[in-house]
């Protein structure tokens, strides 16, 4: 038997890519080119297809750091993300069907954070309990009445989606969690798709894969097209916390890639009410600003006084209209967990139409009923704090230990309010090149969706693989991986687009 024969058994159950196996067990049209290929490959050649991929990032510096581990020094240390060989393949029909899903989901997100901050219809209406957006932690009072261009928040939106159970079509799609404050991860994106490319160049000949290069020039598009001023060519700088930051590598790669300036709070300063970056030639005043940086430290005056991080004095130039700060300050309340289980309703409530993609049922710990049956079932549940980020703050219940458990629930009856839960999903998974062989791992897919005059994104994503076995986390914090991803070009029309 060759060596890669057992692909035709790993691609069983193959979720977001379509399914890679028919019914009758013989693999989906998409998948057939691959998978010949593959066959014909031997594992020496992917073995050292392999460790030519990791040598170029950690060459490159394609690293993320770990708070939570220390080098003999102290200093947090840092790790290379593992990249797998084998792609994701998506069918253009699919890819038009998860499109539409997006644009709706997030053309609704942004007219939802747009009424909390101005009319609070949507409160008014009660299809969602007042209190728990104007007492949420990340709702900013600051930002009551704030006029933002184009009445747009998350200008970059991550929408982590997976497909679970059943037989094709919609029903299939979920939506896990949106993250729209400082979404992450579309360089690893942009880097796995280089990567295929240089290591596989003649696979590309075979399949027409939809490209993603040209993401960078879409995101400098949205910003410059959100500037507060007139002017044919608006000044956009990318704002870091700085080396240190898990996500530097991010920060540093699309500000180059965009071609302009990566920026720490102290290169900037505020003069007359605009903003100003400090360079060699003398100040350069800053139109937008591309924050990596959480709203609590963007300017000590009004957040965080021990900030160093951000400016002081930033929010009085934004209140006034003078700098675009993207995503706008307050968006996370449309990201927090208890948010999320409204989603739907935003979607009837502001564009009266039904959900395209679905959301994970929720329970929210905050409602007796909901509580009760946590509790009694939290061994064959996910629960998840509500602001938990990064596979964080989360028990997977059959995943977990009694002691785990007990643990868990003596911190949710603690704060109920603090948790929301969902059942345990038999994600798909895809095909993966581990140690072993070639074997099914669980993945999910982040679409980075932009929004400015229209709202777009290029065909694909961040492929999430949870490289453990029997793992449910696909976060690179708990050892997940990424692969590329692939939507196929023939038979669909790509670019669906909505007025913003």
């Amino acid at each position: 038997m060759h060596p890669f024969d057992e692909m035709y058994e790993a691609l069983a159950g193959a979720g977001l890519d379509g399914r890679s196996y028919e019914p009758d067990r013989a693999i989906r049209p998409h998948y057939r080119a691959y998978a010949e290929w593959l066959r014909a490959q031997s594992l020496d050649t992917m073995r050292a297809r392999r460790d030519e991929a990791e040598m170029i990032f950690r060459r490159v510096g394609i690293t993320f750091a770990v708070y939570g581990d220390k080098d003999e020094d102290g200093a947090g240390t840092e790790r290379l993300i593992p990249f797998d060989l084998i792609p994701r393949i998506i069918p253009a029909d699919e890819w038009a069907m998860l499109e539409r899903g997006l644009v709706q989901r997030v053309t609704a997100l942004n007219r939802f954070i747009y009424d909390v901050y101005h009319g609070q219809e949507i409160l008014k209406a009660g299809v969602i309990p007042s209190e728990q957006v104007l007492r949420n932690s990340q709702y900013r009072a600051v930002m009551q009445g704030v006029a933002v261009p184009r009445q747009i928040y998350s200008h970059i939106s991550g929408v982590d989606i997976v497909r679970a159970g059943g037989e094709g079509g919609g029903g299939d799609y979920y939506v896990l969690e949106d993250n729209l404050r400082v979404p992450s991860g579309v360089s690893y994106m942009l880097e796995d798709r280089k990567m295929m490319m240089r290591l596989f160049p003649g696979l590309f000949s075979q399949y027409k894969v939809a490209p993603v290069a040209h993401y960078p020039d879409l995101l400098l598009e949205t910003l410059r097209d959100s500037s507060p001023v007139a002017t044919a060519n608006p000044t956009v700088v990318v704002l870091t916390p700085g080396m240190y930051n898990s996500a530097y590598f991010e920060h540093a790669f699309l500000a180059q890639q965009m071609g302009v300036e990566l920026v720490e709070g102290q290169d900037l300063f505020i003069k007359g009410g605009f903003v100003y970056m400090r360079t060699t030639g003398g100040p350069q005043r800053v139109d937008v600003i591309y924050r990596r940086v959480d709203d609590d430290f963007l300017d000590p005056r009004v957040f965080r006084p021990d900030s160093t991080l951000g400016c002081a004095g930033l929010m009085e130039a934004y209140r006034a209209g003078h700098v675009t700060i993207c995503n706008a300050v307050g968006t996370g309340v449309a990201d927090d967990k208890s948010i999320y289980p409204y989603v739907p309703k935003m979607i009837e409530f502001y564009l009266g139409e039904q959900p395209i993609l679905n959301n994970v049922p929720t329970y929210m710990c905050r409602d007796a009923d909901d509580l009760k049956y946590v509790l009694d079932h939290m061994a064959d549940l996910v629960v998840k704090e509500v602001h938990g980020a990064g596979g964080y703050g989360m028990l997977v219940g059959p995943a977990s230990t009694a002691a785990e458990i007990e643990a868990f629930r003596q911190a949710v009856l603690a704060k109920p309010d603090g948790y929301i839960a969902q059942p345990t999903l038999s994600l798909s998974s895809c095909p993966t090149y581990v140690e072993s062989g070639i074997a099914p791992r669980h993945i999910d897919l982040r679409p980075f969706v932009l929004s400015g005059k229209e709202v777009r994104m290029v065909p694909g994503g961040l492929t999430r693989v949870a490289l453990k076995e029997g793992s449910l986390v696909v976060n690179s914090s708990q050892g997940g991986g990424t692969k590329d991803t692939w939507v196929l070009e023939e038979g669909a029309a790509l670019g669906v687009q909505r007025s913003a």
